[in-house]
């Protein structure tokens, strides 16, 4: 299974802020979506993203406001993409490795959506169950 076909299921729908609004703001953001994480995308190109994580580790333990801390200030500015076409096993080995819960997706230089760890793990559950089910079967017959 691919990112693409995650995104088919899940939509490639992006929401993103700017790097100069509050931490506070961008965290309204992301508790209208519902979403663990959001994108800095400024001009069509991907700066940064923000996560849950980073809120909590730097904001919070350190003791600062959200309300006085831009976003620009405590984003990640190193981000891991992945293509449309790059298979699950591959995006689980970056997640793993990298210590990271969300990919954004990008084409021809454009985010054209963002997977989490849940979205792929729910996909690696769903193909275990097809296989099984296909042996179960074959074996029975």
């Amino acid at each position: 299974m691919t990112v693409n076909q995650i995104l088919s299921t899940k939509g490639k729908e992006v929401y993103s802020v700017l790097s100069t609004i509050t931490v506070y703001d961008a965290l309204k953001v992301m508790g209208e979506k519902n979403i663990g994480a959001i994108l800095i995308i400024e001009d069509d190109v991907l700066k940064g993203v923000l996560s849950e994580r980073d809120y909590a580790r730097k904001i919070v333990l350190k003791d600062k406001s959200s309300k006085e801390t831009f976003v620009h200030e405590i984003m990640e500015n190193e981000v891991v993409t992945v293509k449309p076409s790059d298979n699950l096993d591959y995006c689980m080995e970056l997640m793993s490795t990298k210590r990271i819960r969300h990919l954004p997706v990008s084409e021809n230089d454009k985010i054209i959506g963002i997977i989490s760890i849940s979205d792929v793990v729910k996909a690696i559950i769903e193909m275990q169950k097809e296989t099984i089910k296909h042996l179960d079967s074959y074996i029975s017959q």
